[in-house]
């Protein structure tokens, strides 16, 4: 699958585990890599240490990390990824914020179409 970007087309794939060895290099369950247009999602049913996980906590959690992964890009494709004034960690690359933005997106379009903004 791909999705549009900006108007660039990045290959999105979700791939088990053991498919994908960044997951265990990185101890990370999807990424983004904004030079080659790829976004990574792990299969979570297959991540270690969620073999037991209920169906629904793997979906929700594949979801919000394909939308944490989507923001990523959208930093890389509007020039923010490396413009964050920091040398390390900053301000487009901390977590916390891509989390925010994943986790509270669809409630701020909401809210955008509720008072006719968009």
């Amino acid at each position: 699958m791909t999705v549009n970007i900006l108007g660039t087309p990045y290959a999105v794939t979700v791939k088990k585990y053991e498919e994908e060895e960044a997951f265990a290099r990185r101890s990370i369950c999807g990424f983004c890599d904004g030079y080659t247009k790829v976004i990574v999602v792990c299969d979570m049913s297959t991540y270690k240490g969620w073999e037991n996980e209920p169906p629904e906590t793997i979906d929700a959690a594949q979801k919000q990390t394909m939308r944490h992964e989507i923001v990523h890009a959208f930093f890389d494709e509007s020039g923010l990824m490396d413009s964050s004034l920091a040398y390390d960690s900053g301000w487009s690359q901390n977590e916390e914020m891509v989390d925010w933005i994943a986790n509270q997106g669809a409630k701020i379009y909401a809210a955008w179409q509720e008072a006719g903004a968009l």
